[in-house]
């Protein structure tokens, strides 16, 4: 979407399905990794439209999150998908930056699980306690 004219999906997810949020699926537009999952409502949907970067709803804190607010590793959103249901939203993005995960990795899918128990097999990108101060 970077580069390109404002969408206009109006009315074409169903936020009250689920209550007001939708799951929200972002992905790597150029190597197809899933990078993350996140919720939107329609306010984070419309500025995610309008804007084209990637805006979510942060349960935690209640409030809309602009990915990269606080890290700087934006979201530039290149396409966008609804489910057949219309209740799932799938964005192809490019990460500014490299990483999606707070935690630093490139995915937040970092963790694989096997016989002998979880394993790390992401690198990280960057350290999050420098970059959030945390």
């Amino acid at each position: 979407m970077a580069d390109t004219p404002q969408l206009n999906a109006q009315g074409q997810v169903d936020f009250d399905k689920q209550g007001g949020l939708v799951p929200a699926i972002a992905q790597d537009a150029a190597t197809g990794q899933v990078l993350m999952l996140a919720w939107m409502n329609r306010e984070a949907y419309e500025e995610t439209l309008r804007t084209g970067r990637a805006v979510y709803f942060s349960r935690s804190r209640n409030r809309l999150w602009r990915k990269g607010e606080e890290s700087g590793n934006v979201q530039e959103v290149r396409e966008v998908f609804i489910d057949c249901d219309a209740d799932t939203i799938l964005l192809r993005v490019h990460q500014v930056g490299g990483a999606a995960c707070h935690e630093g990795y490139a995915s937040c899918f970092f963790r694989r699980v096997t016989s002998a128990g979880v394993d790390v097999v992401g690198e990280r990108v960057f350290d999050p306690k420098q970059v959030y101060g945390k």
